[in-house]
């Protein structure tokens, strides 16, 4: 199963990034584990951690990144787009079965809304902040971020229910 994870871009050692160091470390070590692909927007803050996790425990990584831009030390495959921060976010958002977002500014708020347009289930990890936290507050019955209900959105705080809800998802969906 080919996983997306999106979240705040920056500095790693800053906040807010910083703060969610262990559980990015500790969602990279789940992905590998479970021989899932890790797909990020291939840049610095939680792309560079979950990339840096995943394949420090021999998971494979690709970055879906904007432009001509270099990605991160810790990935397998770097796809360049040639596209803008906007536009490469729906080339990652299509390349994934589903998304987690941790986190995260603008960028992660488009992607949480193309995965939801394309039907990817979309799983917020909640209480890391930003458009992760945000948009849950608007959710039509805890849920769906519109009335047509595409794909449904998780709102999740523990990592071993995380790893609980993707394999269901993998046998739901995609084995």
């Amino acid at each position: 199963m080919n996983i997306g994870v999106i979240g705040y871009s920056g500095d790693p050692e800053k906040e807010p990034i910083k703060a969610l160091q262990n559980i990015i470390f500790e969602l990279g070590k789940i992905i590998s584990k479970n021989n899932w692909t890790l797909f990020s927007g291939g840049r610095d803050g939680v792309m560079e951690l979950i990339s840096k996790s995943v394949k420090e425990h021999g998971g494979k990584t690709v970055g879906i990144l904007p432009w001509e831009i270099n990605g991160n030390d810790y990935l397998d495959i770097s796809i360049k787009t040639g596209l803008d921060f906007s536009m490469r976010s729906y080339v990652l958002v299509k390349s994934v079965d589903v998304i987690i977002s941790i986190g995260g500014e603008i960028g992660t708020g488009i992607k949480i809304l193309g995965a939801y347009a394309n039907r990817k289930p979309v799983i917020l990890l909640s209480g890391t902040g930003g458009w992760t936290d945000r948009i849950q507050k608007i959710l039509i019955d805890g849920k769906y971020l519109d009335n047509r209900r595409l794909s449904e959105v998780y709102i999740v705080n523990d990592l071993n229910k995380l790893e609980e809800l993707l394999k269901k998802l993998q046998e739901e969906y995609y084995d």
